[in-house]
């Protein structure tokens, strides 16, 4: 059996097209649909329903799907054993939150160069409904979440950890000298959020339509940073996570509102796909997102048992 026919199986059924396919391998569709048709005929069996310029799996191909992630772990674990350098290389695509990238690549980013320097990583960002779009395509390898938690058993858990979220002020503003705060008074002031419909904010939004609230924020921006530096100049209170604040509520230059009646939390979670190959250079990626991100963390094990990253218990 050739391999490189399962190979070109296996990005046929994570994209759904063969035209896809072909644009990622660098094939032309005919060598792709040329691939399949040989794997099938040696197989004896369909492993698509063609309807409409559609295909899906058939379930005999979704069994030989199964089969086909096995066997490429395998030889992709053969090939490394058998390699002398020992050199992790690669491309990652990394789907998360706009307002996780700043803690994430602040300073230990440096240091994961020096490790891996052979390793690319390209940095998607997105609301949560389209990192999974993305995942469900194989257009990322991994995601870094920040919404309501997700539990699905497509999908494999690397870390998850919940996380409150605030209404904050800058240290100095007036109107706030009495705790707990009315939502009254918070709702007076000028607001600075991250973008309408993006995890926390909607979250946010979806709790003051309970309460028949609505606000309109003089400035919408995706950057954190931004936010937390005009937050604390005094030009606006805002709504962030406790990891976004953390640090400047230490040094004294953000403060913390507790508003009577008032609380949301979300979940971070390290996901991926359940079929997804975690191979050495999206280990590392994972490794450093867990480290960076997390407090309590699942263990990663490089596992070559599922050839995954695996859950702990």
């Amino acid at each position: 059996m050739d391999i490189r026919n399962l190979s070109t199986f296996i990005q046929v059924a994570e994209l759904g097209s063969f035209t896809k396919a072909a644009r990622k391998l660098g094939y032309s569709q005919s060598t792709v649909s040329f691939q399949i048709r040989q794997l099938e005929e040696e197989l004896q069996v369909s492993l698509f329903d063609r309807i409409n310029h559609t295909i899906l799996l058939t379930e005999k191909g979704r069994e030989v799907l199964d089969y086909a992630h096995r066997m490429h772990r395998l030889t992709m674990e053969m090939k490394n054993s058998m390699r002398e350098e020992r050199r992790v290389t690669g491309h990652v695509r990394l789907g998360m939150a706009d307002s996780l990238c700043s803690s994430l690549l602040r300073e230990g980013f440096g240091g994961f160069r020096e490790q891996f320097p052979g390793i690319n990583l390209k940095i998607i960002t997105a609301g949560t409904g389209e990192m999974f779009r993305l995942l469900n395509h194989n257009e990322v390898d991994a995601i870094l979440t920040l919404d309501d938690p997700v539990h699905n058993r497509e999908y494999r858990i690397v870390c998850e950890e919940k996380e409150e979220v605030y209404f904050v002020a800058g240290s100095g503003s007036g109107g706030f000298r009495e705790e707990p705060v009315s939502m009254e008074t918070v709702m007076a002031y000028p607001f600075i959020l991250t973008e309408k419909g993006m995890s926390y904010r909607r979250l946010l939004d979806e709790e003051l339509a309970r309460r028949s609230l609505e606000l309109t924020p003089v400035l919408e921006i995706g950057s954190t940073d931004v936010i937390c530096r005009m937050v604390e100049q005094g030009l606006g209170i805002s709504f962030l996570p406790d990891y976004v604040v953390g640090r400047l509520v230490e040094q004294g230059r953000i403060r913390r509102l507790n508003v009577k009646g008032f609380s949301v939390q979300v979940w971070k979670q390290l996901i991926y796909h359940r079929d997804k190959w975690v191979f050495p250079a999206m280990e590392a990626v994972l490794r450093y997102c867990a480290e960076r991100e997390f407090q309590n963390c699942f263990a990663i094990q490089s596992g070559k048992e599922g050839g995954r990253v695996q859950e702990g218990s």
